[in-house]
C-alpha cells in the first residue's frame, strides 16, 4: 500500500496542477486539453470494451460527457470547479477510509469497494464541498429552487457523489469483464485515464441535463 500511495501521490503533484492550468485557461487551450482526453479515454474503453457495439456505444458517450464538461466549463468555472472537488474528494474518500477501516464489501463488481469507503466518500465531499461553496454563490442550487439554500447544495453533493461512485463500479465492472486492473498504465499509481475520471463522465451529464431542465 505504502508503494502505491507514493506513486499516487507523486503522480497527483503533476496531474493537478497541469489540469487545473488548463481548465482555468478556458476557451481553446481547454478544448484542446479535452479533447486530449476524450482520445485517450476513447482508446483506453476500445481496447477494453468486448463487444462490438459497446466500443462505439461508450465512446459516444464519452463524446457527450466531455461535451457537458466543456459547456459546464465555458459558462462557469466556480461551477466546474466544485463539480471537481465533489468527483476528487469522493475518489480519495473511498480509497482512504476504505483501506484503513475495511469492513464488508460493498459490490461483488468491485471487491476493493466498500462500505466504509463509500460513506467516506461521502463525507468527504460534503466537507470540500462546503469548504469551496462558502465563497461560492450557489448559482446552480438558486436555479433548482432557492427556497432551499444550503439544505438543497448539500442534497446535490450527496447525488453527485452517488453518480460518480456508481460511474466507478460501472467502470470496474466492464474492467472486471475483461479481466483487467487497469484501463490503461499513463498514470502510474493511478492507471488509466478512465481509471481517474470513470465517475466524472457520469457527473458531467447529469450536471448539464439539471442545468439546463432548471435554468
Amino acid at each position: 500500500m505504502k508503494k502505491e500511495l507514493k506513486r499516487r501521490i507523486l503522480s497527483s503533484i503533476i496531474i493537478i496542477p497541469l489540469s487545473l492550468f488548463f481548465i482555468i485557461k478556458g476557451s481553446n487551450i481547454l478544448l484542446f486539453f479535452l479533447l486530449t482526453l476524450f482520445l485517450i479515454s476513447s482508446t483506453e474503453w476500445f481496447k477494453m470494451a468486448k463487444k462490438f457495439e459497446l466500443k462505439f456505444l461508450g465512446i459516444a458517450f464519452l463524446l457527450i460527457s466531455f461535451y457537458a464538461a466543456f459547456q459546464i466549463r465555458d459558462n462557469d468555472l466556480g461551477l466546474f470547479l466544485i463539480i471537481l472537488i465533489i468527483c476528487i474528494s469522493t475518489d480519495i474518500g473511498g480509497y482512504f477510509f476504505g483501506k484503513l477501516l475495511k469492513g464488508p464489501k460493498l459490490s461483488k463488481i468491485s471487491p476493493n469497494k466498500t462500505f466504509s469507503g463509500m460513506i467516506g466518500g461521502f463525507l468527504l465531499a460534503i466537507i470540500f464541498s462546503h469548504l469551496f461553496g462558502i465563497n461560492y454563490n450557489y448559482q446552480l442550487i438558486y436555479n433548482v429552487n432557492n427556497i432551499y439554500g444550503e439544505l438543497a447544495f448539500f442534497f446535490l453533493v450527496l447525488a453527485i457523489s452517488c453518480i460518480s461512485q456508481i460511474g466507478d463500479l460501472i467502470i470496474s465492472y466492464f474492467k472486471r469483464i475483461s479481466k483487467i486492473k487497469n484501463t490503461g498504465k499513463i498514470f502510474p499509481g493511478h492507471g488509466g485515464l478512465l481509471d481517474r475520471i470513470d465517475g466524472m463522465i457520469f457527473v458531467f451529464p447529469f450536471c448539464y441535463l439539471l442545468i439546463k431542465t432548471f435554468s
